[in-house]
């Protein structure tokens, strides 16, 4: 019996350590690190994590003010 996945999961977009790791220019440790921190949300799939791409996107936006 297949379920329905609600419409606001189904739109996002998730990515892996080492993505996150590439588009943050860090390394993937730096990324756990944030993750267990409760800095980074995430999700574990089996042994391994994905992160809301969303949440990268704000974690970037809100580490520096606004300087214009």
């Amino acid at each position: 019996m297949r379920s329905e996945i609600p419409e606001h999961l189904a739109q996002v977009r998730f990515l892996t350590v080492a993505e996150v790791a590439r588009t943050m220019r860090v390394s993937k440790m730096t990324v756990y690190r944030l993750v267990h921190g409760g800095e980074l949300p995430a999700v574990r799939v089996g042994r391994s994590f994905r992160v809301p791409r969303r949440a990268v996107e704000d974690l970037l936006s809100n580490a520096y003010p606004d300087v214009g």
